[in-house]
Order: C-alpha cells, then structure tokens, then sequence
C-alpha cells in the first residue's frame, strides 16, 4: 500500500460515508427544543453526547500535536457535566468546534512532512499518527451511529 492510498482511507475513515452515517448527516435540522432530551435509560443528552465526541475527539488532536500534553481524567474529564444544558449557541459551538478539529485531523493525515507510521514523539510506545486516527475514527463512527439511532427512535428526523 502507498502513502497516498494510507492517506487517503484515512480521511474516509474519518470524513467520507463508508460503512456509516456522517456526521453532518445526523446532526442536520436537529430540533433546538430537543438538544437536551435524554433518550429513555440513557443518563446523557443529545448535546452531551455530541460534546462527548468534541471533547474525545479534541483530546486525540491534542495528544497528536501537543508535546506537554497531559492526560485527562477519565471518565469524569471525557463528559460534559451530568446537569449541563445546551443552548442554541452552546450547540453550535459544539459543533462548529468538532468539524474545526476534525479538519486538523485531516490536515495532519494529508501532510507529506508528517509520517503516520512513526512513533508520535511524546507519545505511549507504539502509538502513531496512524493509530490515532484509527480511535478518532472508530469512536466517531461509533457515536455518530448512536446518535442517528437515537434520533431516529424518537422520530426527531
């Protein structure tokens, strides 16, 4: 496989619709009045799970470029607070902030002068660019699928 090709799965992996929804798919039109219902048995919002994914997705991109980065709390500093509420701003923040880092993910996949085979300097042994896209990915798809589903139960399409 060449880097070009690696490259380019990468950001499908991230950004293209493969095998699952995209995220500007599932959040579309989503109703203002909904951002903080909490789907039956489930202890989150809407909007709490989509700044899950901001947050989780902003720390691998962080954890990337960063070399003084330290670790967060886990779970505690992966979720917004169990009693925050989003409005229409909060929301779109959310969101906005996401896409803008996910774009610096994609823009880290399509550098030439970075290698996403090599060891990420700071980093645990063995973790790369490379494997560190594959969370993102994985996690976001993962999450972005929940929602839709979640979405869907409650017929806020």
């Amino acid at each position: 496989m060449n880097d070009e090709h690696l490259r380019e799965q990468l950001v499908n992996a991230l950004a293209k619709r493969q095998a699952h929804q995209r995220f500007d798919q599932v959040v579309a039109d989503f109703p203002e009045e909904r951002f903080n219902t909490r789907p039956a048995n489930l202890p989150y919002s809407f909007w709490h799970l989509l700044e899950h994914m901001r947050i989780c997705q902003r720390d691998i991109l962080d954890y990337i470029v960063n070399p003084d980065y330290q670790y967060p709390s886990f779970p505690e500093d992966y979720w917004p607070p169990a009693d925050a509420e989003a409005d229409t701003a909060a929301w779109n923040t959310t969101i906005a902030s996401f896409r803008a880092d996910l774009q610096s993910l994609i823009d880290i996949v399509n550098d030439p002068t970075r290698d996403p085979c090599a060891q990420i300097p700071h980093g645990q042994p063995g973790h790369t660019i490379l494997r560190e896209i594959l969370v993102v990915a994985a996690h976001n798809s993962y999450h972005i699928g929940e929602f839709g589903i979640l979405r869907g139960t409650l017929n806020l399409f």
